[in-house]
């Protein structure tokens, strides 16, 4: 073998090999890629030890904190600075929390953030990183789905709803949407609805309800439709004709009851065993369970009402007069004189007085005159104006549509906060039975 030959073999080679290296070292650049970070509660988990869990019955943040080696004067500044986003005190048992962990040089732990999971989506993040406090609320990211349920009576609205695999939440929502027009404590078994809502995911967890975009209940053989529609600043519900849903009295002031006792003029009394007038309505509820003002009005009596034990009577508009006795407590800021709306929360079910058990014994009066809180007649709230009545039958007719039968995606109502209307945009909605 010449010199040459082997001069040429030897750069062949060197040459071949610088090549190969060169592809490898761009190969590598091409396929290195920066790895996303692991966030959680959008911290860089991967920088902390990750301690999950739950707090006990009792158990207060501060006590969690402490155990973590939080100082008392820390624990102190956190609880001033969350005062205004998340009091401390409002921590529950039961619920999730995360703390996470970092070692210093000398492998001491210490803890850079611990964050309370209120429910599935939302989140209070609680920081002491760097002798810096902070609190700061989140929320996970979820997505929408839009659903269309029927349900058949067989016993309660709740069975109902539950039963045909819709969030037990709905049947809250569903009694405060029809509340003032149907007596959720006479439905039948036979009586069946139709709600259109969004349903809140988180992965595949559902994690609440959203909207209700509309509803249909055939109660008694009549069918109640509920049409959302914002006039003015607020969003109601409206039947079909654009009359409010919303009467100017509540049926009841409670939910998920039932009637113990009616209202009567000789009724054998339950301690006493005497025959004495009942001029209420007995509805019998767990101790504890909210009380509503079923109308606007003001506080005129708070106090003790002998066997009615803790009372609370409201005056309202168009000379009636609502009463609620046995109660447990008043709700914060009730008192005589003060002001409340139909709806307000005002104190909670109990068994003060004269009673054999937990319930709420309601009374109305008219012009002083004792009536039956059930036969109460429902004076309508006011109606759709005329101005809104173009836009209203706009999305009473897709809503309606969609509730019998079904419509095409872009005829759907998906917001209520401004409507747009073609002209004839009726007689393009498209449905199928």
């Amino acid at each position: 073998m010449t010199r040459t030959f082997r001069f040429t073999a030897a750069l062949y080679f060197l040459l071949l090999f610088a090549a190969g290296c060169g592809r490898t070292e761009k190969n590598s650049e091409e396929i290195i890629e920066e790895a996303e970070p692991n966030l959680m509660y959008g911290i860089v988990a991967d920088d902390y030890r990750i301690d999950r869990l739950v707090i006990d019955q009792g158990e207060t943040l501060g006590q969690i904190l402490n155990r973590y080696g939080v100082s008392a004067q820390q624990i102190d500044q956190l609880d001033r600075a969350s005062r205004d986003i998340f009091p401390l005190r409002n921590i529950r048992a039961g619920h999730n929390y995360t703390v996470f962990i970092h070692e210093d040089s000398l492998n001491s732990p210490h803890i850079d953030y611990l964050v309370y999971e209120q429910n599935m989506s939302q989140y209070v993040v609680f920081g002491l990183a760097n002798d810096s406090i902070s609190v700061t609320k989140g929320e996970r990211e979820y997505e929408i789905r839009r659903k269309k349920k029927t349900a058949t009576i067989e016993s309660s609205l709740w069975e109902a709803i539950v039963g045909a695999g819709m969030p037990a939440a709905l049947a809250s929502e569903m009694e405060d949407i029809y509340q003032s027009t149907i007596s959720f404590f006479s439905i039948q078994k036979g009586d069946n609805f139709t709600v259109i809502y969004d349903e809140r995911y988180i992965d595949t967890l559902s994690a609440g309800i959203g909207r209700i975009w509309g509803a249909k209940f055939n109660y008694s053989g009549k069918t109640y439709y509920a049409i959302p529609f914002r006039q003015g600043n607020k969003i109601a519900y409206w039947d079909q004709d654009g009359n409010s849903l919303k009467k100017l009295m509540l049926i009841t002031p409670l939910k998920y009851t039932r009637i113990s006792s009616g209202f009567s003029y000789r009724r054998l009394h339950p301690v006493h065993k005497v025959y004495r007038a009942h001029t209420g309505v007995d509805f019998a509820a767990p101790k504890g369970t909210p009380v509503h003002a079923v109308a606007d009005g003001t506080v005129i009596f708070k106090g003790w009402g002998g066997g009615g034990g803790n009372t609370l009577k409201i005056k309202h508009d168009n000379g009636f007069t609502t009463g609620y006795l046995h109660l447990n407590g008043y709700a914060k800021g009730i008192n005589r004189g003060t002001r409340v709306t139909q709806g307000q929360l005002i104190g909670y079910v109990g068994s003060t007085g004269t009673a054999t058990g937990p319930h709420l014994d309601y009374r109305v009066w008219k012009n002083g005159k004792p009536i039956n809180p059930l036969k109460i007649p429902q004076e309508p709230g006011k109606p759709i104006e005329k101005a809104n009545r173009e836009a209203f039958e706009f999305v009473r007719e897709r809503i309606m549509a969609e509730l019998d039968g079904e419509i095409r995606d872009e005829d759907r109502i998906t917001q209520l906060d401004s409507i747009v209307i073609t002209p004839r945009a009726t007689d393009s909605l498209s449905t199928s039975k």
